[in-house]
């Protein structure tokens, strides 16, 4: 897949905000400062489309950017993504922190153009509760995800993939199919490729069975 353009679309405060239009989207979200908006710029090879800040928890909108893309399925189509508030550990009071759950939720659940949510995680990080428990949540309702393993650069290449493979060790205790999930470095681009592969697989689905 080739990105062609991607820029701002809209910042939503609740979901009937939210484009009008049937566009597929691929929500991305995680814990706060886990590297979500620098994977925003190098998937869409633009250095500021996502604001990054030293301050965790700086996203408290639902953060549309409209992409237009070319691949050898499909020459010229459209498509979101979609930035969603950090969770955890940001420095915000309980009612905020509820408001923003409440509105995270709400679409995750309600938004019916969602395609599929990449859950972001630090890979320098042992499985975090407040992330398994997301992960559950999510399969619970049925709702598509898939993991995204951030930061990898600051690992080397054994270590990474021991993180990953004890990771999902632990995942395998509570779920019998693991979903996708991809290894990424920002810095690097480093999982550019195949996430933007995924997508296109999701928005130009075969007919193989």
């Amino acid at each position: 897949m080739i990105i062609k353009k991607a820029a701002f679309h809209i910042s939503s405060a609740k979901l009937s905000q939210c484009p009008k239009d049937t566009k597929m989207e691929f929500a991305f979200i995680g814990r706060s400062n886990v590297g979500k908006s620098s994977l925003i710029n190098m998937l869409t090879n633009r250095k500021a489309l996502a604001k990054t800040s030293a301050t965790p928890g700086k996203t408290l909108l639902i953060n549309h950017f409209i992409i237009e893309s070319s691949s050898e399925k499909n020459s010229d189509e459209a498509w979101y993504i979609v930035d969603l508030p950090g969770y955890g550990f940001a420095k915000r009071s309980k009612k905020v922190q509820d408001d923003i759950t409440r509105m995270i939720n709400t679409y995750i659940l309600d938004r019916e153009q969602l395609a599929n949510v990449f859950l972001l995680i630090d890979i320098r990080h042992d499985p975090q509760r407040i992330d398994l428990d997301f992960m559950e949540w999510l399969g619970e309702n049925g709702v598509p995800f898939s993991i995204v393993f951030t930061k990898a650069d600051k690992l080397g290449v054994v270590k990474a993939r021991m993180n990953v493979e004890n990771y999902t060790k632990k995942l395998l205790e509570s779920w019998e199919e693991l979903p996708p999930y991809f290894v990424t470095s920002s810095e690097k681009a480093q999982g550019r490729d195949e996430l933007l592969d995924y997508i296109d697989s999701i928005l130009n689905p075969t007919e193989d069975f």
